[in-house]
């Protein structure tokens, strides 16, 4: 099981690596990184380039997760009873990894969160697609602010990994592989953690920017 698990690592990182913000900012001449918050990601898409930009990179960023998991499933599915959602965990985690540290990009990429969400929908599991859903929207509507809906949304994930494997809620993961699972989605917790904590420590001050608000704003603020 040990080369299972690194293989679809590595599938998820290889994935990882198609960089829609960066792509589509090359087709308009410029490269992201160089602009706003100097993130290839989703939110900073929309930001420089505008809502179009944000929704195409969402997307293609999201769906390269999806694709990632449907090559596990193809792979793996009807040959490891029980020990699928372990691999599309892996995969999961190597698709975020693949977006945050492109190793061809100098291994400056995106924060994952786009790359995560992708990862939960190729699970397959509707618990884990809806809580994902409501806990970003509820908590960035009510917040305004897209990083603490995201972060708040891959601890969530992490506690339904944990509370839905419990409840034995969660099919095609083996008793024996729970602390494995657990462990994995803790790692795409911290991994989205790690790659938010300027905007951690801009929530901390209070001058995080919120939805719709421009950066003299919060300057101002």
């Amino acid at each position: 099981m040990i080369i299972q698990r690194v293989l679809c690592l590595l599938i998820g990182y290889i994935f990882g690596l198609f960089q829609t913000g960066y792509i589509y900012g090359k087709i308009k001449h410029m490269d992201i990184r160089e602009h706003g918050s100097g993130n290839a990601g989703t939110t900073n898409a929309m930001r420089v380039l505008g809502r179009k930009a944000g929704i195409i990179t969402y997307l293609g960023d999201a769906f390269k997760a999806i694709f990632s998991a449907i090559v596990v499933y193809i792979l793996f599915y009807n040959a490891l009873d029980g020990k699928v959602f372990v691999l599309l965990l892996y995969s999961g985690l190597g698709v975020m990894i693949g977006h945050s540290y492109p190793f061809y990009m100098g291994f400056k990429g995106g924060k994952g969160i786009a790359a995560a969400s992708g990862a939960i929908v190729g699970i397959l599991d509707w618990k884990f697609i809806l809580l994902a859903l409501i806990t970003f929207a509820t908590v960035t509507m009510i917040s305004k602010y897209v990083s603490l809906g995201s972060l708040c949304m891959m601890v969530g994930f992490f506690i339904e990994v944990i509370l839905f494997s419990q409840l034995d809620m969660i099919d095609n993961l083996a008793k024996g592989d729970r602390i494995e699972a657990y462990i994995i989605a803790f790692l795409m917790a911290a991994l989205a953690f790690f790659k938010h904590s300027g905007n951690i420590v801009r929530l901390i001050n209070g001058n995080e920017r919120k939805i719709g608000q421009k950066k003299e704003e919060v300057n101002n603020g």
